[in-house]
């Protein structure tokens, strides 16, 4: 269950130097070493930091827990569901002014363009209202921890830990180091392993850039001479992928030449089990290994993924099983969720693939007549296309594919896993570095 929350779930990282080693070496190239004083100030700041900013997330998400079993606690002896008790809690916060409204709107002009008050009134509404509504949630809060007595247990940062530990009361309820741990073991991940990617890839830059300068030296040329010789002078599509193809292979021959170790070490994979169970797939139920997508066919960089996987799954063969699984970004897109339904629908008469490629190309295209005449063009039966469009089940499955998402950290789209290990770097490199991982083992 997740809880909009801004007051104890969202965390500000502060990056004031912390007493850790700037001298680190992180990586070492052609008898150079790079330090975490070579990297940008910023990211250099947040790697030097993470220890301060995990323990940090650990007191905002240990907070998180605690409203939210005070708030189930409660929703329950009132017979409602969390949702809705908290929905007649924001519903008490008085509506904004008319003249505040307008405030707004003058004062963002230049951003809103030539929309009118009443075309952006329900997001400058929502704007208005956001921070009453916290401020009620929190007052609550702090209200029904007294009523269900709550008692602090252990700190969360504190050493040696042990799983039976209490960490809070709530009524009769405890908090123990285990609950918490399972809870909040995506989000604990997450916060490492962003600043793991963010230092990685500003130490490839940083190193490659370092390398393109040696081996022009080396070659008596000049680096953008350099690049012209093997990049821009090798490009026949003038494509963006092709010069990325380009580069990614200069990169890796001046990496090898130079004998490049990175000593970066990264956050050991957190594993899910990432249920698969009837999803659509391609591919060997039997196959090694299981390539999952969470997809929203409204997104643009869902429908640029999509190619590039299914051409690496087809490069793997029998090797490799791609499943799909729907997570439509309802409050951005509005036609995502029906046209998740619809996938399911073609789905229904083994056409899932075919239907979900004209859905990427056609993304501003997918309200209900336009689904219904994409199933017409592939061949579908149109009269059970229909019936299954209204059907309950197909709509319970999205909504199924949408919470085991948010159980598994999914907050926007594309997310892909490889045998349960989120892909972070979601290139055709780092699909193929994740699948020969999963190979391996």
């Amino acid at each position: 269950m997740k809880f909009i929350f801004v007051c104890f779930y969202l965390v500000i990282f502060s990056f004031a130097l912390f007493a850790q080693m700037p001298e680190q070496v992180l990586a070492t190239a052609n008898g150079q070493k790079f330090t975490v004083n070579d990297l940008p100030p910023e990211v250099g700041q947040a790697y030097v930091n993470l220890s301060k900013n995990v323990a940090e997330t650990r007191k905002a998400l240990l907070e998180q827990q605690i409203a939210e079993t005070v708030f189930e606690t409660e929703a329950k002896s009132k017979n409602l569901t969390v949702e809705k008790f908290l929905e007649q809690i924001k519903a008490k916060v008085p509506a904004p002014s008319e003249k505040n409204i307008q405030a707004v709107y003058d004062a963002n002009r230049d951003k809103i363009g030539d929309r009118t008050l009443a075309e952006v009134r329900p997001q400058i509404v929502a704007l208005l209202r956001e921070e009453p509504e916290q401020k009620a949630l929190l007052n609550t809060f702090n209200s029904l921890k007294t009523k269900y007595k709550f008692v602090p247990g252990k700190d969360v940062n504190a050493l040696s830990l042990r799983p039976v530990d209490v960490l809070a009361t709530v009524g009769a309820k405890p908090i123990t180091v285990k609950d918490f741990e399972e809870k909040n073991k995506v989000r604990l991940y997450e916060t490492k392993a962003k600043v793991f990617d963010a230092v990685k890839l500003a130490l490839n830059e940083l190193l490659y850039n370092a390398l393109l300068s040696v081996e022009a030296k080396s070659l008596n040329m000049e680096t953008n001479e350099l690049i012209a010789r093997e990049i821009t002078g090798k490009m026949r599509q003038f494509s963006t992928d092709e010069r990325y193809e380009l580069e990614t292979n200069l990169r890796r021959q001046l990496f090898a030449k130079y004998k490049t170790q990175i000593l970066l070490k990264e956050p050991v994979p957190l594993k899910l089990d990432i249920s698969t169970e009837n999803a659509p797939f391609k591919g060997s139920p039997t196959a090694p290994v299981t390539v999952v997508m969470f997809s929203d066919f409204q997104c643009g960089a869902c429908a640029a993924t999509h190619p590039v996987l299914q051409k690496i799954v087809t490069e793997y063969g029998d090797k490799i099983r791609f499943v799909v699984r729907n997570y439509p970004l309802t409050g951005i897109h509005e036609n995502a969720f029906q046209a998740a339904v619809a996938a399911n629908a073609a789905n229904a008469q083994g056409k899932f693939f075919e239907y979900a490629e004209i859905l990427y190309l056609n993304q501003n295209a997918l309200d209900a007549a336009s689904l219904k005449k994409y199933a017409g063009e592939l061949g579908l039966n149109l009269q059970q296309f229909t019936i299954d469009l209204q059907s309950e089940r197909l709509v319970e499955a999205v909504r199924k594919d949408m919470a085991d998402g948010n159980i598994y950290g999914i907050t926007g789209t594309p997310n892909i896993f490889v045998n349960g290990v989120k892909v972070r770097v979601t290139t055709a490199d780092g699909f193929r570095e994740a699948i020969d991982k999963a190979l391996k083992k």
